[in-house]
């Protein structure tokens, strides 16, 4: 999807050419408050009639008499007017509303921060996915082309890098949203791995692809296992970005299972329908790193996108095969269904033998993930102070992360007799998140320091299993279906920790 071209104006909103106009209503004690510029002031005498209230997600056209566009949009923010409910409110219109050349949002922002959260949650709202309509389908609505923020004076000068920073990010997100909503007869590892290379086209970014050829040399059997049941074979894409002022490096790892239908471990019918979407992981560790470099974030950046189709057929790999992972250690295969961690462990390994400052690996990973968290949560595990951390600029960023225990004693859930350990165990319900993140907990590497010690390289590993995909009613710059998820935490991410 193209992105609306994103700007931020300082003047006064009834100088704006837009098709529309948006006001922000807040919620307040005593009932709806208007927030926005003088001349509107005559509105607030008519909120409590129309019925605005100021809720979250309330969307309300009203004709304009006075000028400014063809019409007016109150949109409510809800009792907070902060930065996530400007995000918030900004994307509900553009979620809700179709068929506009151009709006502008004159929700009286007080900060930068505040204006680039609008033109964000305006840009990703706007998201469309058409690509798969067929002939006899109702015509698309006009895309919309422009998003204008009007700031107040009060607010500095509007910096260009404000828009340039939030269309990044919007199509950061659309990328994702696009390859998880691409069929998956269509998407598959090698067409992934040549989406992969288009994406990061024309950036300071290094590709190198591992065929199935090269996966069984260089050893990484995880991969190389989940994907042999299908006719079309599995890839590892490993995507560089070294810019040259970069002090720290960040490895991130994606699950890119592009159709899992459970393998011999077969799933219900029911559970296999929208099972494109477990590639989500590989999208947005992808959709990251090409926004980093995009932006010029002096951090450096190495996704690993661990492809592959989890199918049934007298190739897969069956229940109690011994799979050699990466680096040599064996995993007794005891659910085909249970193929994520397999991936990720090839992946995860790699990552570490480059040493990095940290490694953060994103997986719509568990069905125990949904269990216990819903679907707005993403479960976080890993070195504690490292989770703390990423959960706090997942606060920042307006995401939902709540981290997770790691049970001592749920490491021999996964013991086996005949390898060095099983990758479920059938049977066992409990904590089933918890044991997928000790397993993956065994891939981690050790780094040698200045000190010459050695020490556990930090991670974090994301389950986005619910989070990744919205199934329920839209809200705020969220429609039904992807989501984009961590995509806006992992890049705030990457620029914190370029100053260690």
């Amino acid at each position: 999807m193209t992105i609306p071209v994103l700007s931020v104006l300082s003047a006064a909103a009834e100088g704006v050419e837009a098709e529309l106009l948006v006001l922000a209503v807040k919620k307040g004690d005593d009932g709806p408050e208007l927030l926005a510029p003088e001349v509107y002031a005559p509105l607030a005498d008519e909120l409590r009639a129309s019925g605005v209230t100021g809720s979250e997600d309330q969307v309300r056209r009203l004709p304009d008499r006075f000028g400014a566009a063809s019409g007016l949009v109150l949109v409510g923010l809800g009792p907070d007017a902060d930065d996530a409910a400007f995000r918030r409110a900004a994307g509900a219109v553009t979620r809700t509303i179709d068929g506009q050349a151009s709006i502008a949002f004159a929700l009286t922002e007080e900060t930068a921060a505040a204006a680039e959260a609008v033109l964000e949650g305006a840009a990703i709202g706007a998201y469309r996915y058409t690509a798969s309509r067929g002939v006899g389908s109702a015509p698309a609505p006009r895309p919309l082309g422009q998003i204008t923020v009007v700031v107040p004076s009060t607010v500095d000068a509007p910096d260009a890098g404000l828009a340039e920073h939030a269309t990044a990010v919007a199509e950061a997100i659309a990328l994702v949203k696009d390859l998880v909503n691409t069929p998956p007869n269509e998407l598959y590892p090698a067409t992934f791995a040549d989406a992969a290379r288009a994406a990061v086209d024309g950036l300071d970014v290094e590709v190198e692809e591992w065929d199935e050829t090269r996966l069984a040399e260089d050893g990484f059997g995880g991969i190389l296992g989940v994907g042999q049941g299908s006719s079309r074979p599995p890839r590892l894409v490993k995507l560089s970005y070294h810019p040259d002022a970069a002090r720290s490096h960040l490895a991130l790892v994606g699950k890119g299972i592009t159709f899992d239908s459970g393998g011999l471990s077969l799933k219900p019918p029911v559970s296999m329908v929208g099972m494109k979407y477990d590639m989500t992981g590989a999208a947005t560790v992808l959709a990251v790193l090409a926004a980093a470099a995009r932006l010029g974030v002096p951090t450096r950046l190495t996704a690993w996108l661990c492809l592959a189709e989890n199918l049934p057929s007298g190739t897969a790999i069956r229940p109690n095969d011994v799979l050699t992972i990466r680096g040599g250690r064996t995993v007794e295969v005891t659910n085909t269904d249970a193929e994520g961690r397999l991936v990720l462990a090839d992946g995860l390994v790699a990552a570490g033998e480059e040493g990095p400052d940290a490694i953060i690996d994103v997986a719509t990973l568990t069905g125990a993930a949904v269990v216990a968290l819903g679907n707005r949560y993403t479960g976080v595990m890993g070195d504690a102070s490292f989770v703390t951390d990423l959960i706090a600029t997942g606060s920042g960023a307006d995401e939902l992360f709540w981290p997770m225990p790691f049970p001592a004693e749920l490491r021999k859930v996964l013991d086996s007799d005949v390898a060095d350990l099983a990758n479920a165990k059938p049977g066992t319900t409990a904590g089933g998140m918890l044991v997928a993140g000790t397993f993956l907990q065994e891939f981690i590497a050790d780094r040698t320091d200045e000190e010459g010690g050695t020490t556990r390289i930090p991670w974090a590993h994301l389950d986005i299993a619910g989070s990744a995909m919205n199934g329920d009613a839209p809200y705020g710059f969220t429609a039904k279906g992807p989501t984009g998820v961590a995509v806006r935490t992992l890049l705030a991410m990457a620029e914190e920790i370029s100053h260690p």
